[in-house]
């Protein structure tokens, strides 16, 4: 599936273990940046395939399908390992947090969020209207809670879907028929969500990627950022079998309805 996305951007997908996605993105003539390369052999697989060279690593939390081939990687290309500033990390050689800017090569700088939730150190790169966002916000879903809680990745969530409409998402995994599934179940009267999933099978029945998807499509179908929608608020309610009067109880129910199904 190392083949180039259908658009313009400088980024293709580098598939991964069963599901994982490592993202390239070209940053020069023969050059690419790699986000998340939790194994090493398919980047260098993909590398020489491309006949392109490694310019600069990028992490965005540090569960080891997102690590793990930092080392090997490092060996045999000298470049800057980019990540949280979290010493279980092996490998960071630059430490970035909130605010802090990446620049690689010829592209313009990325801004690094924090987006704390799926695990308290995770980050997010956004720039040149792209977002890698590793396991915090995925299409029509979002990721577990292993570290943090519910108001915590609510608001997480909520820079990410500040970010312009047009913004392209660039998840680190193909959780999106299944995210769909759950989602079906939450909003079965949502056009776009009906819309959306009949495009994804399609896509997925030629093994192709669902991502990127945008910042727009998300708030469209995505119930996680849809958690003031009524129709959302009263699936949440229904499951919880209680009052969910704020957002963040919405998300929370939701979160745990999902994690049950």
């Amino acid at each position: 599936m190392n083949k180039p996305l259908p658009h313009q951007d400088p980024v293709f997908a580098i598939s991964a273990f069963k599901d994982n996605y490592i993202w390239a993105i070209e940053t020069g003539p023969g050059k690419v940046a790699v986000v998340d390369p939790g194994d090493a052999a398919p980047v260098l697989s993909a590398l020489a395939e491309r006949q392109l060279t490694l310019s600069a690593i990028l992490i965005t939390h540090h569960h080891n399908d997102h690590t793990g081939g930092i080392r090997a990687l490092v060996e045999k290309f000298a470049v800057p390992v980019f990540g949280p500033a979290n010493k279980a990390i092996d490998g960071i050689s630059h430490p970035v947090s909130e605010g802090d800017q990446v620049q690689l090569q010829r592209l313009s700088p990325l801004q690094v969020i924090s987006v704390p939730g799926h695990t308290l150190d995770h980050i997010a790169y956004h720039g040149q209207g792209m977002l890698f966002c590793g396991d915090t916000l995925f299409s029509a879903g979002c990721g577990r809670l292993f570290e943090g809680d519910a108001p915590t990745m609510y608001h997480s969530l909520a820079k990410l879907a500040a970010l312009k409409d047009e913004t392209r998402v660039y998840c680190a995994h193909e959780y999106t028929q299944a995210n769909l599934r759950f989602a079906w179940k939450i909003e079965p009267a949502n056009q776009a969500l009906k819309t959306y999933m009949e495009d994804v099978a399609e896509r997925r029945q030629h093994n192709l990627p669902t991502l990127p998807s945008t910042i727009a499509k998300e708030k469209a179908i995505n119930p996680f950022l849809r958690a003031q929608e009524i129709a959302v608020k009263d699936a949440a309610e229904a499951y919880a079998k209680a009052p969910c009067p704020t957002a963040v109880d919405v998300f929370a129910a939701l979160r745990r309805f999902k994690d049950e199904s």
